[in-house]
């Protein structure tokens, strides 16, 4: 037991060697009450006096920087700057797992263990499914060394700086039986009750409440500032160990031994000899588990021998050896108060819901959504009604019926409405399609700030010293009425708005002057002409080399474009017809931005793949995985994520997962490196 000493000033003549003892027994110190706190639920000191401990530790620290180490207890107050997360390659891939949501499904699942396992015994290990932020922990002699998000399960963000604030996950281990380099994974989320202080805070100085505690963790792990995540509290539960000399039989044994040096695993687990003790695992929790500080939307269910594990093997997406089941999304029923009507960027009218307030899932939910004219229809929605509320996996209200037998005989029923609630214009409705549209695409305001949003964003024209606010801001004011007004702005109509100072003001018109030299493709995706996403902006712009010959170009020369159909023609020619829109590209031309294809471009591009498809995995020497993906891309080639027997090319890199590369084998695709592909395009 440590005992709480005093605090005193820090002695500016310590020596050095005074100064490393101190600091090695400050951190023993509050590693020791941390892990006292967040493991075991107990105190031995004040909150007080844990901070004057800190508060000491940081001093020393700043006194003699040289003695601060990477798992100092100071690095979990945060405060680093990070600008841009690096993008890590996973060791071991993440992947997904599947999605059961009965018994039968269950059973089917207990069916394929048996068979694959060819009649040899077995037993499951179940763990409650978290809804949080998956994330990957590498350490190594004992020392946290990086922290990567998942990504897209082959590579993710390098989030080290903010994962090291989250006090349940060790910065070191001090001395254990575990091997000198290892990975573990586990799930960052939000606490329930920190959730719920947060939004207090929130309501209290009248700001927008965040919507689920699942969507809020993400957005914090993401944060540029690592001290703000700090004072979020995010926690973590760890529950998967793997690493080459990672040396047990089972799960089981590797998760007892996660618990021995230290982390933080949920109790909630249990294993299992049958699949009728998995299902008892199940109803157990499904009460159960709402007295846990996170939210859960399931059960994880893995067979327990890791040899066994192995046998099963992956299919393309997700293990054979483990799924996960879902509980049955949680219902409620409310007051239907009023439905009103929400603009998108392309006119589109959606209809909300809006709800006498009802705790759902453990958030209150006072919304949902209604998707178009038909649901309200199929609904037979009237004024009143008692309705019946779920959250589709948990996070998303939709109404899902009508309690008829409590509708008041005078209740008055719910109708479209006829007009845009934002402008006032008549609102039409393409035959063939759901939704209602707000055809006054230069007047409604909704439709003129998405426009831009969508103009601004990073895979447009990536001006990122501006935000959704700003925008509208700048609309409200009449500086900003459609996008080629950005390029109209000036320093002194910024400083106009509230929030704003000199170096704010100059970084948002610099940060539109460089957007002038995003390449062509980029630009015409950002125009947000309907239908247009960036593969097609990018084909597009490829075969027509510039947007006057875009403008000029015929539904029935559009379609003759690879890939692009009939809905994607009407749209361009229809969008090209309007003056107004052609006015528009005249002033942005004006402006300077790219409209063309670069020569330079045009020189390094051939049809040399046309007709390949490929899928590219791991690291390589030569090129980043986007830039081998552009360079096929460029020469008429097709890039696909998953492999089928119809791939032509598997490119593979250095630690590409083996799972891929055992179907490629077992498809027969090619497999080729990054040395054989340049090789394949010297033949242009």
């Amino acid at each position: 037991m440590y005992k709480f000493a005093a605090t005193q000033k820090v002695n500016s003549r310590m020596t050095k060697d005074q100064a490393i003892d101190e600091i090695e027994s400050l951190s023993r110190q509050i590693e020791y009450h941390n892990q006292l706190y967040y493991q075991e639920s107990r105190t031995e000191i004040s909150d007080f006096d844990f901070d004057q401990l800190l508060h000491r530790l940081i001093k020393l620290e700043e006194q003699f920087p040289e003695l601060k180490k990477a798992d100092s207890p100071s690095q979990r107050v945060g405060g680093a700057i990070t600008k841009k997360f690096d993008t890590v390659v996973h060791k071991y891939p993440m992947l997904s797992l599947g999605n059961t949501y009965s018994e039968e499904e269950l059973s089917d699942f207990d069916e394929r263990v048996a068979k694959g396992l060819e009649g040899e015994q077995y037993e499951y290990f179940c763990e409650m499914k978290f809804d949080g932020v998956a994330i990957s922990l590498t350490y190594e002699k004992g020392i946290l060394v990086r922290a990567v998000t998942r990504g897209d399960g082959t590579q993710g963000d390098d989030v080290t700086a903010n994962a090291k604030t989250i006090r349940t996950i060790p910065l070191s281990l001090g001395e254990g039986d575990y091997p000198e380099e290892f990975e573990v994974r586990g799930e960052v989320f939000m606490p329930n009750q920190v959730f719920q202080e947060l939004n207090a805070q929130k309501e209290a100085a009248g700001e927008e409440k965040l919507a689920n505690p699942r969507n809020t963790a993400s957005g914090t792990m993401k944060m540029q500032d690592s001290s703000i995540v700090a004072s979020r509290k995010l926690d973590c539960y760890l529950y998967y160990l793997l690493g080459d000399k990672v040396q047990y039989e089972s799960h089981e044994q590797s998760i007892e031994a996660l618990e021995r040096w230290g982390f933080n695993v949920s109790k909630s687990y249990s294993k299992c000899a049958t699949i009728e003790q998995v299902q008892n695992y199940i109803k157990e929790w499904d009460q159960k588990r709402h007295e846990l500080p996170v939210e859960t939307d399931g059960a994880v269910i893995k067979v327990n021998s890791l040899k066994q594990q192995k046998r099963l093997g992956f299919t393309a997406k997700s293990p054979r050896w483990a799924i996960s089941y879902k509980y049955k999304a949680e219902s409620a029923i409310t007051r239907l108060n009023n439905i009103i009507y929400q603009v998108g960027r392309t006119g589109s009218i959606t209809p909300v819901a809006e709800l006498e307030p009802v705790l759902l899932a453990g958030t209150t939910v006072k919304r949902a959504s209604l998707h178009n004219a038909n649901e309200i229809e199929r609904l037979d929605l009237h004024v009143g009604d008692l309705v019946s509320v779920e959250k589709g996996g948990e996070i998303i209200p939709k109404i899902t019926g009508v309690q008829m037998d409590q509708r008041l005989s005078e209740a008055e029923k719910f109708e479209f409405i006829h007009e845009c609630p934002e402008c006032g214009t008549e609102l039409i409705r393409i035959e063939g399609e759901a939704n209602h549209y707000c055809p006054n695409d230069i007047g409604c305001p909704p439709q003129i700030t998405g426009r831009i949003e969508h103009f601004i964003h990073r895979k447009a024209m990536n001006i990122d010293s501006m935000g959704e606010q700003t925008i509208k801001l700048l609309h409200d004011k009449g500086f900003l009425n459609n996008i080629a007004d950005l390029y109209d702005l000036k320093v002194d109509q910024v400083l106009s708005l509230e929030g704003f100072k000199e170096l704010s003001a100059n970084n948002l018109i610099n940060g539109i002057e460089a957007s002038k030299s995003v390449p062509f493709e980029q630009v015409l995706f950002g125009m947000g002409i309907r239908f247009v996403g960036r593969t097609v902006a990018e084909k597009l712009a490829l075969h027509y080399k510039n947007i006057d010959s875009l403008m000029e170009a015929t539904h029935e020369q559009l379609v003759e474009v690879s890939e692009i159909g009939d809905r994607i023609a009407t749209s361009v020619t229809g969008y090209f017809s309007e003056e107004s829109n052609r006015v528009l590209v005249e002033r942005l031309k004006a402006a300077g931005l790219q409209f063309s294809i670069d020569e330079a471009k045009l020189e390094n591009m051939s049809d040399v793949l046309v007709g390949n498809t490929f899928v590219i995995s791991g690291v390589f020497e030569k090129y980043g995985r986007d830039e081998l993906k552009q360079l096929i891309k460029d020469n008429g080639g097709k890039v696909v994520s998953s492999i089928s027997g119809k791939l032509s090319y598997l490119v593979a890199g250095d630690k590409m997962g083996p799972a891929k590369l055992e179907k490629a084998q077992k498809l027969s695709v090619a497999i080729i490196s990054e040395v054989e592909l340049e090789e394949m395009l010297k033949r242009r």
